[in-house]
């Protein structure tokens, strides 16, 4: 009986400590997968930065008609930086 004790708790250990490996593991994983996600978003904000940049260019290279939708554009994002720079100043 005593024995049959001390194999169940060196299995118990030894179980253990394979979750601890899984579980060092895991977190691993965890911490690039969130790596990559943040690379993905930062990529993501640069490519909509690019894209806003191409449509302003090309409101402004388009004929007088055009040019409202070139100053909407300006317009939104005045009001952007301005709402930045209200919150860096609520702070």
């Amino acid at each position: 009986m005593l024995e049959d004790l001390k194999k169940h708790i060196q299995k118990l250990i030894a179980l253990y400590e394979g979750a601890l490996a899984d579980n060092a593991r895991l977190k691993a994983l965890l911490d690039e997968s969130n790596a990559a996600k943040e690379s993905c978003r930062k990529r993501i904000t640069e490519l909509e930065e690019q894209i806003d940049n191409l449509k302003l260019t090309a409101a402004f290279s388009a004929g007088p008609a055009d040019h409202s939708a070139a100053k909407e554009k300006i317009d939104r994002m005045i009001r952007e930086i301005d709402k930045c720079i209200s919150i860096i100043e609520s702070q």
